[in-house]
């Protein structure tokens, strides 16, 4: 299973969004998304989660812990 960095990643990849793209329509920092992306920080906070998965238009739950069968994600694509 995907962690969070690669989960995030993964679906901003297929959104064809840069960091920067993704920063501004979630209101959170570039240098969050990228340390986020390179695990370089620990678990974000719940509320910077649910503001990237709203911009990214997944479920919070599934960028947090995946999802077996992906559903989330797919709806997202």
């Amino acid at each position: 299973m995907l962690s969070l960095s690669a989960r995030l990643k993964q679906v901003r990849d297929r959104k064809v969004m840069t960091q920067e793209e993704l920063a501004a329509a979630a209101g959170v920092p570039v240098v969050t998304i990228s340390r986020i992306e390179n695990g370089h920080t620990g678990e974000p906070r719940p509320s910077t989660v649910r503001k990237l998965a709203k911009a990214l238009g997944v479920d919070p739950t599934w960028l947090i812990f995946g999802a077996e069968d992906d559903q989330a994600e797919k709806r997202a694509a």
